[in-house]
């Protein structure tokens, strides 16, 4: 199995764990704010890397040689994170993954510039296709901005150079130590946030699975995407992310009842096209 192929698997751990999360989010909108949720999160896993790592027999490979990057790369992460969380409960889950999957597009486009990564036809072909994916699903208003939707596209340019950071730390860091370094400081600065207003809403016999399942879910996510980045190119690993947008669209008519409409199914077909073309071309050339 080639690494490409790996990566494929991997971020398909990640696609999953993602949607998993946001609607875990959404479950316990109005109980928590998405500070609780960032604490509670990091907290459960912390406790989830630290027995992975002594089962697998890797907490030795954790350091702190790279601190200032880990740093650096969790600042961006929290604050895009929060704003992803809080656009959840502003606008409809379509509309936040679309204004998100803005995301892989600025990885392509930056990648050259930052990770000295080539930028190939396919990947670019894929990179634009799934952004005429985006439009046909979403068919944004940019007359009708409000804070939601402001919130998702921020998040989109912060994931976007997490993307890019945690990229550069796969470079010499092996991946226990990236996720050990991201739940302990995405812990501090939820507990730090969410205590900040002196008003904490601890989790309830209610809120508590879901929360468990975010952490699970956190985890899970940024340790696929992670290893996917390890194995391939960013301009490549990214667009695979695209595969979101039609599936939290169907999830989201499914349990919300959020409007489906047949651009949800032509905008997920112009992804899937962009997708193909770029694995295609990496499964050939590997």
């Amino acid at each position: 199995m080639t690494p490409t192929v790996k990566a494929a698997l991997w971020m398909t751990g990640a696609i999953f764990s993602f949607s998993a999360m946001a609607i875990a989010a959404r479950a316990i909108n109005g109980v928590h704010d998405s500070f609780e949720i960032m604490a509670a999160r990091s907290v459960i896993g912390i406790f989830i890397v630290l027995v992975a790592g002594f089962v697998t027999g890797q907490l030795g490979r954790i350091t702190a040689q790279r601190l200032s990057g880990h740093a650096v790369r969790n600042i961006v992460h929290f604050t895009a994170q929060n704003l992803w969380f809080w656009a959840l409960t502003m606008i409809p889950l379509a509309q936040v993954f679309a204004l998100e999957f803005t995301s892989p597009i600025w990885v392509i486009l930056l990648s050259p510039l930052f990770l000295g990564e080539r930028l190939s036809g396919p990947r670019m072909i894929a990179a634009g296709l799934g952004f005429v994916g985006i439009l046909i699903v979403a068919r944004p208003d940019v007359t009708h901005l409000n804070p939601g939707v402001l919130a998702a596209a921020g998040s989109a340019l912060g994931f976007a150079a997490t993307t890019i950071l945690t990229k550069r730390l796969t470079r010499g860091e092996a991946v226990i130590t990236i996720m050990f370094w991201l739940t302990v400081f995405q812990a501090v600065f939820g507990i730090l946030a969410a205590g900040y207003d002196g008003q904490v809403t601890w989790p309830t016999a209610q809120t508590l699975p879901w929360l468990m399942l975010i952490g699970f879910c956190g985890v899970l996510a940024h340790f696929s995407l992670t290893s996917a980045l390890s194995l391939a190119p960013a301009s490549f690993v990214m667009p695979l992310d695209f595969v979101r947008l039609p599936l939290i669209a169907v999830i989201g008519a499914m349990a919300y009842a959020e409007p489906l409409d047949p651009f949800v199914l032509g905008g997920g077909l112009v992804i899937f096209a962009g997708i193909w073309i770029s694995v295609r071309a990496e499964l050939r050339k590997g």
